[in-house]
């Protein structure tokens, strides 16, 4: 099921265009990575889709419900968590809760849940003022999670954060989209990306110039996996047999080793040595490397991900 549709969205400010004609969808319990350099339109598009800020053009439904800037039953489907910290840090993180419970209209015992959930049940009732960095963003993120909303918008929830709050965080996601819900998270750590995200959409000067899987985005750019062994036996012989392997594009030896050129290295790795086995040779040591998002942004942006 589609939870969030976006299409033809644009949007301009004065002589800048900082979103043309992006169009995607995220379905139910699939997380999407927005990735894009500073001022690639990330931030405009996700304050359209939230409803935030007015389209010049294009359309929003959430779960069904068209989204504008003037409707309330789209946003009451939207869970938004901001860049900026959006708490009162005089009031105990279960104030907190309480209070933008209270706005959302949602059940008392939700804020009890979401505390649960985002790991702050002990520390509920310390002002919020006292939470180090990462124990706020998870503060925030719980309020975004008060109403149930259907689609998670995360806006670089983990920038900033210690390492344990951000493994925190993004355990969260995880389980949030385990559960069915969609997720719509930007990050500046490319890693994350890697981690979480069942497909992405690489933004740039307010286009949407890539998208999908990982493992698509790579063949687009027709990049493959590499798999290097280390051998004993005759490596000749185990290079014939392993070039033969049906997803195997190219073999060269090293030394003691070969180096293979695969489509993807995971699902080729079993039969390549079996294959070599069958040889007569014997396999020491495998490694593989498939390239990463990394490699695919700097390919279609020429910018670093923090650029």
């Amino acid at each position: 099921m589609t939870v969030l549709s976006c299409s033809g969205l644009r949007r301009r400010f004065g002589d800048v265009l900082a979103v043309d004609d992006v169009s995607f969808t995220i379905g139910e319990g699939e997380t999407y990575g927005l990735l894009g350099p500073n001022g690639a339109g990330k931030t405009t598009t996700i304050s359209m889709i939230t409803g935030v800020l007015e389209r010049d053009a294009g359309e929003v439904v959430v779960a069904g419900v068209p989204m504008s800037t003037r409707t309330v039953a789209a946003k009451r489907l939207v869970g938004y968590v901001p860049q900026e910290l959006a708490l009162y840090p005089d009031l105990t993180g279960r104030e907190n809760l309480r209070f933008f419970a209270s706005l959302h209209g949602a059940a008392r015992s939700r804020v009890e849940h979401v505390l649960g959930v985002v790991g702050l049940a002990d520390r509920a009732d310390d002002l919020a003022r006292e939470y180090s960095g990462g124990m706020k963003r998870r503060l925030n993120v719980a309020i975004g999670l008060l109403h149930e909303p259907k689609l998670l918008v995360l806006d670089e929830p983990t920038a900033g954060v210690d390492p344990q709050s951000r493994n925190q965080i993004i355990e969260n996601v995880r389980t949030l989209a385990a559960g069915g819900m969609a997720v719509l998270y930007t990050t500046h750590y490319m890693e994350e990306a890697e981690r979480l995200c069942d497909r992405v959409g690489v933004i740039d000067s307010g286009r949407l110039v890539a998208e999908g899987t990982r493992r698509e985005l790579v063949e687009r750019l027709g990049e493959r996996d590499r798999i290097s062994l280390q051998l004993e036996g005759d490596l000749a012989r185990a290079a014939a047999v392993a070039g033969a392997v049906p997803s195997v594009h190219g073999v060269s030896a090293h030394g003691h080793g070969l180096e293979l050129v695969v489509d993807d290295a995971r699902e080729a790795l079993p039969a390549v040595l079996s294959a070599i086995s069958t040889g007569g040779a014997v396999v020491r040591a495998a490694e593989f490397d498939e390239p990463n998002l990394e490699t695919v942004f700097l390919h279609l942006t020429g910018k670093a991900l923090r650029e």
